[in-house]
């Protein structure tokens, strides 16, 4: 039995990837509010446009991986739309565009917060959404979706959250960013591990396919670590212990360098996905919640 439509591109949106947009406006709207300039409106007009260009990726991604060969019936985990014939790809291409047409709009209404600068900021975010994995030279498929995920993600998304609502910049923003960044980047590096014989085939040269499993395995790690380790240096800079709250998932965390290490089965990775998203989504629920904590 057909699904009904729209289900099948509410799953076409990927819903369990979306904490990657939401975390790091949480993260930025609470460092603001703890300098006493939060800006309810401010900071949902960053949750839409973070939202959207993350589905507008993830559409973009589901369109341009099928035409490069690198979603096949071989191809494990959920569902993708055009791969399974569900989704023409010219629909697939036209919702992509729609959407990151939206996505820019809405950055537009940004400027009357963070000035005109932010023009380029909305241009970059949609052309690099595009370029993950089309183009001529597509980012995923030459082992800088790492890199595109920890700065968008990270770095972009926490430091535009928090200027436009606080007017600066500052080593703060920086400290709470990296965190949220590295974490988003742990979910694309357990999909790239799942998805590591497929995309060889595919010549989708992710770091996993470059650098072997082994070393994915010890970048998980790392990115887990610094993300503990730098809430604990915001807490000593900012005097305020509440930073620290995110230690409290660190038996999440070596539960899944453990999961991680002890197997690769497409089951356990595709729930090991999940929960990476899950725990990003904590990490940065406790992340703010300590910021907002008052210092001692």
């Amino acid at each position: 039995m057909t699904a009904p439509r729209w289900r099948i591109w509410l799953g076409a949106i990927r819903p369990r990837t979306l904490t990657a947009a939401v975390a790091p406006v949480m993260v930025g709207s609470a460092l603001a509010a703890r300098d006493g300039r939060y800006d309810a409106v401010a900071a949902g007009l960053c949750l839409a446009f973070a939202l959207l260009i993350q589905i507008g990726t993830n559409l973009a991604n589901d369109y341009h991986d099928f035409v490069r060969g690198a979603d096949t019936p071989a191809r494990v985990g959920p569902l993708r739309a055009v791969a399974a014939g569900v989704i023409t790809p010219a629909s697939m291409r036209r919702a992509a565009w729609g959407v990151l047409g939206v996505a820019f709009c809405t950055g537009l209404t940004l400027i009357a917060w963070g000035g005109p600068w932010l023009i380029a900021v909305g241009v970059a975010s949609v052309v690099c959404a595009i370029a993950y994995t089309g183009g001529p030279w597509p980012l995923g498929y030459h082992g800088l979706g790492d890199v595109f995920v920890f700065i968008f993600f990270g770095l972009v998304a926490v430091g535009v959250t928090y200027f436009v609502q606080a007017a600066r910049f500052g080593i703060d923003p920086l400290l709470a960013a990296a965190p949220v960044g590295l974490l988003a980047a742990n979910i694309l590096v357990v999909n790239n591990y799942r998805d590591f014989t497929t995309d060889a085939a595919a010549g989708k040269r992710t770091l996993v396919v470059r650098f072997g499993r082994r070393a994915a395995r010890r970048q998980f790690v790392i990115s887990w670590a610094f993300a503990f380790a730098l809430p604990l240096v915001l807490a000593l800079r900012s005097r305020a212990p509440g930073c620290s709250l995110p230690l409290l998932l660190a038996p999440v965390a070596w539960g899944q360098m453990q999961r991680l290490n002890e197997s690769a089965a497409a089951a356990t990775l595709i729930v090991l996905l999940e929960d990476c998203a899950k725990s990003l989504a904590a990490f940065a629920l406790l992340f703010s919640a300590g910021l907002l904590l008052p210092p001692f």
